[in-house]
């Protein structure tokens, strides 16, 4: 028996400007199932996290919607806690970086390196909005690519061609808030000198701390040499002021990680727990991140300095995850492939998508896909067919023929101490996070399993006089079987691990597998699980696809969607069968509760469609009446919370105010075909 580990796990922390979608949960699930593995070798492990609450976009979401940021903030939290708890994800802590803990720890690590001579300050030139009286962060700043020309591309780097630059250099910039060309306007900020803790970080990544594909990339880094980090915003700002500079604010990026301290903190204290011992000291105690690899920088570079420069322990590790992708696409919701958690949650169980992921990941940095058709199979074969399989072609016998009594011998115990010495194993790829190779072992467990089962045939064995005690003892070898798998599965499906209990009449442990259930007596079998129906699936995406139309297109006038690239391509025959017709629109009107949406009533020629349009930034109702443009006509009606559209109006142009339909004098006559 190993010792004791005592670990702390942490995941990124969520912003706290929009919902959880499947995409985050590759990450929480991945950290869920790492941290309950622990738990069930015994092992002392605490999983904290908290919703990331500070920074301009939320400042000026909160101001958009008339309300105070820590109102917005408390909202989304309530959600995201929700959603979490739903996906089963088992969190000791969940938190938010605006708190007492995280301005008293963020404001001390600060005067420790600002004391130790790790803080720097300087005038620099920023971006500033005249009209919004503000500077702007660069993701704030839209224009032309100084490299590929490509437009609408925020200030630090083009999504087109790949390209980084200084927001300076963009060409023809606009702020994202008010419109307005910014200027160019002289601030102090402070930096993090993070240049003064290279050897110490080249030295933290060679003793393993990070993936290979990782340190890879620290190499570069290393070689391009360390800059120091601005740490510093100005008014207005929503996060924690500067202790010693009124109207700075420090950047998100600097109290956001150290926000996983905080809510360990908030931990400790409410049940007792030594705070110091997990991060003053790596001798007794570990240190686990787990993180989109998107984030890898701010981790394995800043945030080990920042701890380093401030008298605290650096992390035991930092693990980086890829992103997620769906049917072999980027997140589209278009194609109703970016889902929302509680989307997935009202159609789907949690624990599908818990086993799907962990069959898919491993512990590299390679992205994984959700393929919607091969997870409904997979899990339908595995889950339902495999495992749940033999505790429901046994647990029959034994509760109705056997008074819910186990036998006393297994007729098959190599079998089962297969199963068992297979735990090691495991185990081993559950702590290396190795999770696809731990399920394909423990399916291949659950073949022999089946075949077992298949090869003694209860059913037929009852029907022989005589007979009986040979069955229970197949069927307790079975259950007992079924036991050892739901051993090994119960990290990746805790509810199902908790009703089986409930059926085994015991409690599922790793080390209680060395001795089975004999003599024991099991309580009713209650179904464990249910197959995914492809229409719930198909139920999922068309809510997905439904809520674009609801609330994205009411901003369909502004321009692409930033994670929506251009669709794949399609032939020619796919095109001709899209039906354009010139339409006439005899009547404009306003939609109540909708920002962008209006209301058009087309004439086609002697038929008339109701279709709503994401338009009104640029007309005005009463503009439109009497104009022409070209509708989709063959598009099937769509359902949306306004009314039912009948088809799609077409408009040109880059977005916002300028988009543009055809005059009542282009020559068109509604009803003709457009070629």
């Amino acid at each position: 028996m190993t010792a004791q580990r005592n670990i702390l796990v942490t995941s990124a922390l969520p912003y706290a400007n929009g919902p959880i979608h499947l995409g985050h949960l590759v990450e929480y699930i991945q950290t869920d199932i790492w941290a309950r593995f622990q738990r069930l070798r015994g092992n002392h492990c605490y999983y904290v996290c908290a919703d990331d609450a500070h920074g301009t976009p939320i400042m000026l979401r909160a101001r958009q919607d008339g309300i105070e940021p820590e109102q917005l903030i408390a909202a989304v939290q309530k959600e995201h806690e929700a959603d979490f708890a739903d996906f089963l994800i088992a969190f000791d802590n969940y938190y938010t970086t605006h708190s007492d803990e995280n301005r008293e720890l963020s404001s001390g690590i600060y005067l420790k390196l600002r004391d130790a001579g790790h803080i720097a300050t300087r005038t620099i030139s920023q971006s500033y909005d005249p009209e919004a009286e503000m500077f702007l962060p660069d993701r704030f700043i839209k224009g032309t690519c100084p490299n590929c020309g490509a437009e609408d591309q925020y200030g630090d780097n083009c999504e087109v061609c790949g390209a980084t630059y200084a927001p300076t250099e963009l060409k023809n910039p606009v702020s994202a808030i008010s419109g307005a060309t910014p200027i160019e306007k002289d601030s102090e900020q402070y930096f993090f000198k993070l240049s003064d803790f290279a050897d110490m970080l080249q030295k933290w990544m060679r003793d393993g701390h990070v993936q290979p594909e990782i340190a890879n990339k620290l190499d570069e880094w290393f070689e391009e040499g360390l800059q120091d980090w601005d740490i510093s915003r100005n008014a207005p700002y929503w996060g924690f002021e500067i202790p010693d500079a009124p109207g700075k604010y420090f950047y998100v990026w600097l109290d956001a990680p150290i926000g996983y301290m905080a809510s360990f903190k908030n931990l400790c204290d409410r049940e007792g727990i030594d705070f110091d011992a997990y991060w003053h000291s790596d001798s007794t105690t570990e240190l686990h991140h787990f993180i989109g690899k998107d984030i890898a920088r701010f981790h394995t570079l800043f945030w080990p300095a920042v701890l380093d420069g401030s008298g605290y322990r650096k992390p035991t590790a930092v693990y980086c995850h890829g992103f997620l992708t769906v049917n072999g696409q980027k997140m589209s919701k278009s194609r109703g492939t970016f889902i929302k958690a509680r989307t997935y949650l009202d159609n789907l169980k949690p624990e599908y998508l818990r086993y799907y992921y962990a069959a898919k990941l491993s512990s590299g940095v390679d992205d994984i896909d959700l393929n919607l058709e091969d997870f409904m199979q997979r899990v339908n074969s595995d889950l339902v067919g495999k495992v749940v399989n033999i505790a429901s072609r046994c647990a029959g016998f034994i509760n109705k023929r056997f008074d819910n009594q186990l036998a006393a011998e297994l007729p098959a115990a190599e079998l089962y101490d297969e199963l068992v010495s297979a735990g090691d194993a495991i185990a081993k790829e559950f702590e290396n996070r190795e999770y696809s190779k731990a399920v394909r072992e423990i399916m291949a467990l659950a073949d022999k399993a089946n075949v077992y089962i298949d090869d003694n045939k209860p059913w037929v064995l009852i029907k022989e006089e005589g007979r009986e005690a040979q069955v229970q003892a197949i069927c307790t070898q079975g259950i007992n079987l079924f036991r050892v798998l739901m051993t090994y599965l119960k990290p990746i499906l805790p509810e199902t691990a908790q009703r089986s209990e409930d059926f085994l009449n015991s409690e599922l442990t790793w080390d209680a597998l060395a001795q089975p259930l004999l003599n024991h007596s099991i309580n009713k079998f209650k179904p464990l699980m249910t197959r995914i129906e492809k229409e719930q699936i198909e139920a999922m995406v068309e809510q997905s696809t439904e809520h674009l139309e609801q609330t994205e297109s009411e901003s369909a006038a502004t321009g692409p969607l930033a994670d929506d690239p251009i669709a794949e391509t399609i032939q020619f025959d796919d095109f001709a069968r899209v039906d354009l017709r010139i339409a006439k629109i005899i009547k404009a009107e306003h939609v109540e509760g909708a920002d962008k949406l209006l209301q058009l009533t087309l004439d086609i020629g002697g038929e008339t469609r109701n279709v709503f349009a994401g338009i009104k930034s640029a007309y005005q109702p009463e503009l439109l009446e009497g104009r022409l443009t070209v509708m989709v006509a063959n598009l099937a009606p769509r359902k949306m919370r306004f009314g039912v559209s009948e088809g799609m109006v077409l408009a040109a142009g880059p977005g916002g105010k300028d988009l543009f339909i055809l005059s009542p004098d282009d020559g068109a006559q509604p009803g003709m075909r457009v070629k």
